[in-house]
């Protein structure tokens, strides 16, 4: 049974860039739907393009660019940021972006480090910079006598559905009825299920079941033991919240379109889903999108097809992600100097 009061979020532990929790009275799609939110939905900032000037370091190009792009930046003023797709600038600014500059070059017989602390922001606003981890910084490449790296690189606002980059947490556990009383996990037990599956500290938190008890085909997990590991781009707290700011914007969406249905007198198909509720981060439409051969097609919102489609059919509709370059998508292309 649920409590009337809604669901109960307790804090179990609490260290800098990691939290353990316990979310009750809830159901099980809405615990993993925070999670999964957490991990693909919270919008962070990451380098998305890099020009690189001069490079005569032992790696490649493409090799530096995916790396740059894989440093973690402080994000906790992503929120307030505009996605380079509805920014109306031609291709970045600073209400969409962030520019960093590296210029480095080794001219001692002793092999040079190049780390993150060497990307130099641009600007008067230091709040996005890359994060510190120790006193040396994340090493990008080391530089012989002679070598140089000289490039720009330009952060931008972005999601871990787009690309990996963009996620703000290295790891999510996720844990519900560690003694199994559900029986929604089948145990492979060979002697004994005690040894071989051993089970979680989270276990001491819940009775154990009694031998021969009956088991009860309506219980459903009200429990749920969550965990947040950030990179570092922003705090575990902030991470949870900020998943719940998108859910209550997608929920927000669907009563939207639900209303305009009911008003319309239409069935509703597909919710659009833009800022709602003052939060600007994270979902952007509940699109639908069909592919036709190698490219997309882009017509007008998904609706279900009637006489003329077939039921059951949908019709092309605008993807709400980014725009079609060449073969590519925009928004999740690999940070390097080959994507326009």
């Amino acid at each position: 049974m649920y409590s009337t009061k809604g669901p109960k979020v307790t804090v179990r532990d609490y260290q800098e860039g990691e939290i353990s929790l316990i979310l009750e009275d809830t159901d099980l799609s809405m615990a993993n739907a925070i999670r999964r939110v957490m991990i693909a939905e919270v919008p962070t900032m990451a380098i998305d393009l890099v020009e690189i000037e001069s490079n005569t370091s032992v790696l490649v190009d493409e090799f530096l660019a995916h790396r740059l792009g894989l440093i973690p930046l402080y994000s906790e003023r992503a929120k307030h940021m505009k996605y380079t797709r509805d920014c109306v600038c031609d291709s970045y600014c600073d209400e969409c972006s962030v520019t960093f500059v590296l210029n480095k070059r080794c001219t001692t017989n002793e092999t040079m480090e190049v780390t993150s602390r060497d990307l130099m922001v641009i600007g008067h606003d230091q709040s996005i910079r890359p994060v510190e981890f120790g006193d040396d910084g994340i090493l990008i490449c080391k530089l012989a006598r002679g070598q140089e790296l000289r490039l720009r690189c330009i952060a931008k606002k972005g999601t871990g559905k787009e690309h990996a980059k963009w996620i703000p947490v290295a790891a999510a556990p996720f844990e519900y009825d560690p003694h199994n009383k559900l029986r929604h996990t089948s145990l492979w037990v060979e002697e004994n299920a005690a040894t071989e599956w051993p089970k979680s500290k989270n276990a001491d938190l819940e009775e154990v079941p009694r031998e021969g008890e009956p088991f009860d085909y309506t219980a459903e997990p009200t429990r749920f033991y969550m965990g947040i590991e950030a990179v570092g781009s922003m705090p575990a707290d902030m991470i949870f919240t900020d998943a719940l700011g998108v859910l209550n914007a997608k929920l927000a969406g669907l009563l939207v379109e639900l209303n305009r249905a009911d008003d319309l007198g239409t069935a509703p198909v597909a919710a659009a889903a833009g800022p709602v509720g003052g939060y600007t981060g994270g979902y952007d439409g509940g699109y639908a999108a069909q592919a036709n051969g190698s490219q997309w097609t882009a017509r007008t919102p998904a609706v279900q097809s009637g006489a003329a489609g077939g039921a059951g059919q949908w019709q092309s509709s605008a993807w709400s992600g980014s725009q079609s370059s060449g073969d590519q998508w925009g928004a999740s292309r690999m940070s390097g100097p080959q994507w326009g």
